[in-house]
């Protein structure tokens, strides 16, 4: 990994040292979070909805198909935290 010294833009970033993960943001930060929700989504947002005893709008965005699934994940005892 090399130091950007030029100042001209880059993509990815460095290790920031705060313990923060770029990954992890905020589906309401996404830029395709209005954006339909993913067939992967939406396979395994049904499989958790099932699994909770819920039944959710198919037609939700990616944003939304992803609060939910953490909720689910949570609810069923699949979070992997």
């Amino acid at each position: 990994m090399s130091d950007n010294t030029s100042g001209a833009e880059t993509l990815g970033a460095t290790t920031s040292g705060d313990g923060s993960n770029p990954a992890e943001k905020d589906p309401a930060d996404w830029v395709t979070g209005d954006e339909p929700m993913t067939a992967a989504q939406r396979s395994y947002l049904d499989t958790l909805a099932r699994e909770g005893g819920e039944e959710l709008s198919a037609d939700l965005t990616k944003a939304e198909a992803s609060e939910h699934i953490e909720r689910l994940q949570d609810k069923t005892g699949r979070s992997s935290s």
